[in-house]
């Protein structure tokens, strides 16, 4: 066993060590993309120059460095996929590529990655795309420095900026994608971390996960899309310190979350959403440390959410604080800052003297009855609300932010 493993790394010195550098330029011996993968070994760098190269499928099938100088453009034409990765050890550096074709029944990408490991897509500029970075039963690999522009409209022929597809362990970092279905979409991908990316102006979602678990997403910021976020059917998924703003339509939130479990959700900014969090059918999961600034819902609970954690986030200028749809609650409300909160701290210790009940009566009611949103702000809703905390019947007399805080939090 030791002899294979050391003819094994010599095999792969030696090729290293004899790698070379090919060019492809108009007048350079080789003039495209499809010829320099053909002529070079294995581990070889390819330098493509400043020049438009006018390519559709090109496959690269060795472990290859391919770098563009200056920005060279690799233009499709409209007339499908452009470039395919099939090939362990491949890095694509600096390209800007162009007019990826349209169809109904392929998925066609400025770039696939397939059955790969060790890939590196970094310093792209793709525009006139279907589908950006797409990430197919990959693992292994880094997305990052990429600017992804679409010019979607509808949802139905139109694709997603970067896409992963049963893949593991990939990092997505330091991305802006923009004007796509959805810039960021995983599925069946575990423990992937999407950190430091700007997703905006999509027509769906930001980001979209789908049955992907143990992944981590932070310091991202997902702003005036469609809808920010949704987490739907996983598990263990870590959200940190993001941006969730502007997020608005009559079906439009900065997080949904649909059967998730144990996860956490902590330092996050909610602000000016329609609905801050959506959530339903998700269970035992932390929320520490967020903001909810001017929302129409900071927080909208649909039902069968269980043992979940709401622990010292600021709830700042929203509509509604906390809506429920009904009179059961198993949820812990602690230590947050509220401000409605119109209470007393007679021993100045920071915390109010009585409790906090963040569900109003005028929720519930336009949770049933949409149309009653025009009383808002109604004396008649002061009075219905009031007398509802005086003795609760419809929303749940069990959920109390038993110790509010008096000032807003820092941390």
């Amino acid at each position: 066993m030791k002899i294979k493993i050391v003819s094994f790394i010599a095999i792969f010195l030696a090729s290293f060590l004899h790698a070379q550098t090919i060019e492809v330029c108009e007048k350079c011996p080789v003039s495209n993309v499809k010829d320099a993968i053909k002529v070079a070994k294995d581990f070889d760098t390819i330098v493509i120059k400043k020049g438009t190269y006018k390519e559709h499928d090109i496959l690269v099938d060795k472990p290859l460095t391919i770098i563009g100088k200056d920005y060279p453009v690799i233009d499709g034409e409209m007339k499908g996929e452009i470039i395919t990765v099939v090939s362990d050890s491949v890095t694509v550096d600096g390209l800007f590529i162009i007019n990826v074709g349209t169809s109904y029944t392929e998925d066609y990408a400025a770039i696939r990655v397939k059955r790969s490991k060790d890939f590196v897509i970094k310093n792209l500029v793709l525009e006139k795309l279907f589908f950006g970075i797409y990430i197919e039963k990959s693992q292994n690999g880094k997305i990052f420095h990429n600017k992804i522009i679409g010019d979607a409209v509808e949802e139905y022929n139109s694709g997603n900026g970067i896409q992963l597809w049963y893949s593991k362990n990939v990092e997505i970092e330091h991305n802006f994608v923009e004007r796509v279905r959805d810039g960021i979409y995983l599925e069946f991908s575990d423990f992937c971390t999407i950190k430091n990316n700007v997703s905006a102006n999509n027509i769906r979602y930001g980001l979209h996960f789908m049955f992907s678990n143990d992944d981590i997403y932070q310091d991202n910021t997902f702003e005036n899309n469609g809808a920010g976020v949704a987490v739907m059917f996983s598990k263990k998924i870590k959200m940190y310190n993001n941006v969730f703003k502007e997020n608005w339509g009559t079906a439009s939130y900065g997080l949904l979350l649909k059967e998730i479990n144990d996860a956490e959700i902590k330092g996050n900014i909610f602000s000016n959403n329609t609905i801050g969090i959506n959530i339903e059918g998700s269970n035992r999961i932390n929320y520490i440390n967020n903001d909810f600034i001017n929302n129409g819902w900071a927080v909208k609970v649909r039902g069968a959410c269980y043992t979940n954690h709401f622990i010292s986030n600021n709830f700042l200028y929203n509509s509604f604080d906390i809506s429920y749809n009904s009179n059961i609650n198993d949820n812990i409300f602690d230590k947050n800052y509220w401000s409605n909160y119109t209470g007393y701290d007679l021993n100045k210790n920071g915390i109010g003297d009585i409790p906090y009940r963040p569900v109003k009566l005028f929720s519930y009611i336009v949770n049933r009855t949409p149309e009653t949103i025009i009383l808002l702000r109604s004396l008649f809703i002061d009075i219905i609300d009031f007398s509802e905390k005086v003795s609760p019947v419809f929303t749940p007399d069990n959920l109390l932010d038993n110790n509010p805080k008096m000032k807003r939090i820092t941390w």
